[in-house]
C-alpha cells in the first residue's frame, strides 16, 4: 500500500479544495492518505498566539455575510493535535473523517476551529471521542511538532503539498495529476528512526534552523548522546544557536576521542573564538587547517592571527 502525505494547514482554501480533489481521484484501498501539519512554529512551548480577529465580528458570533473566505483565521495548533490523535487511535480512515469534519466546519459552517470545545464536538461527530481530555493532557503536541519539523526538513513550502515517497506536487492539483503521482512515484524507503532524525537534523541545519535541529535530535541525545555523529550534529546546532557553553562541552570530548577529526577541531576552534578565547582557539584552527585544505579553515586562522597581532 502506498501512502500519500497531505501537508496543509486547516485554514488554507486550496487545502480544502485539494482534499476534495484527492477524494474524487478514487484511489481505492491501495492508498493511505495521511494529513500532516504545515507552517506552524514547531519549537514553540505551546499553542501559538491567535491571529487577530476581525473587530467587526463580535467574539463568539459567526461572521455576517458570505461564509467562504470570511471566517477569521483561528489558531489551528489544537486542530492539528486532534488530527494527530485521530491517526494514532484509528489510522487514516478515522483521521480522514475528522479532517473532513473540521474543514467543513471552518469553510462552510463558520465555526471557530481554534476553540477546544468546538473541536471536541466536531471530533465526536466524526467518531473520535475523548478529545477534550486528550487536549488537556497534551496528547498530539509532540507528534505535531515532529511532523512540522519533518515537513521543513524535506522542503515542504506550499499548502497543500502531496507527497508520495520522494516525489511531491504542490497546490490543489487535479485528480489526474494526483493519480499519476500515486501510480508512478516509488514508495520511500523505511529507514530506522535514528537515521531519519539525523538526516532531518542535517537538513534543518542547512536550512539555518539550529533550534529545530536540536528539537529533532532531542530523543537521540537522550538515548545515544555518546554517539559521535549525534554529538557533532548537536554541537553544530549549539554553535549555530549561540549556545557556546553547550557547544564546548560537547566538542571537547569529541576532539579528545577523535583528534584527527578536522571538522570537529575546526568547530571547537570557532567556538572558542566566538567565546572571546582566541589564544585557545588558534592551535585548534591551525591543526584543522593543516589536516584539510578547506579555505574556511585557513581564513579562520588568518582572522584569529590578525586579532592577536592587533
Amino acid at each position: 500500500m502506498k501512502r500519500i502525505d497531505v501537508w496543509a494547514d486547516m485554514v488554507c482554501t486550496w487545502a480544502h479544495v485539494g482534499r476534495q480533489r484527492l477524494v474524487s481521484a478514487g484511489f481505492g484501498e491501495d492508498v493511505e492518505v495521511v494529513w500532516r501539519p504545515y507552517q506552524l512554529d514547531p519549537t514553540a512551548p505551546g499553542p501559538q498566539a491567535e491571529a487577530p480577529r476581525d473587530p467587526a465580528v463580535p467574539t463568539g458570533e459567526a461572521p455576517k455575510g458570505p461564509i467562504w473566505g470570511a471566517v477569521p483565521q483561528p489558531n489551528t495548533f489544537d486542530a492539528h493535535r486532534v488530527i494527530a490523535v485521530a491517526y494514532e487511535r484509528g489510522g487514516s480512515a478515522l483521521q480522514g473523517a475528522v479532517v473532513e469534519r473540521i474543514l467543513r466546519a471552518h469553510f462552510t459552517d463558520g465555526s471557530d476551529i481554534g476553540d477546544r470545545a468546538v473541536l471536541a464536538d466536531l471530533a465526536a461527530e466524526a467518531g473520535l471521542d475523548g478529545v477534550a481530555e486528550a487536549l488537556a493532557a497534551g496528547e498530539g503536541t509532540e507528534q505535531v511538532r515532529y511532523q512540522l519539523l519533518r515537513g521543513k526538513a524535506i522542503g515542504i513550502g506550499t499548502s497543500p503539498t502531496f507527497v508520495v515517497g520522494d516525489q511531491a506536487v504542490a497546490g490543489a492539483q487535479s485528480p489526474e495529476v494526483l493519480r499519476d503521482l500515486v501510480r508512478h512515484a516509488a514508495p520511500g524507503r523505511d529507514l530506522p528512526e535514528e537515521v531519519t532524525r539525523l538526516r532531518h537534523a542535517e537538513s534543518l541545519l542547512d536550512a539555518r534552523d539550529p533550534l529545530g535541529a536540536l528539537e529533532m535530535l532531542r530523543p537521540l541525545l537522550e538515548d545515544h548522546g555518546d554517539d559521535p555523529a549525534v554529538g557533532l550534529l548537536a554541537a553544530r546546532a549549539y554553535f549555530g544557536s549561540a549556545q557556546l557553553g553547550r557547544a564546548l562541552r560537547t566538542l571537547e570530548p569529541l576532539v579528545e576521542r577523535a583528534p584527527g577529526d578536522h571538522y570537529a577541531r575546526f568547530l571547537l576552534g570557532r567556538t572558542l573564538e566566538r567565546s572571546n578565547r582566541p589564544d585557545e582557539a588558534l592551535p585548534h584552527l591551525r591543526l584543522a587547517a593543516a589536516m584539510s585544505s578547506d579555505p574556511a579553515y585557513a581564513d579562520a586562522v588568518r582572522r584569529v592571527e590578525r586579532r592577536g597581532a592587533a
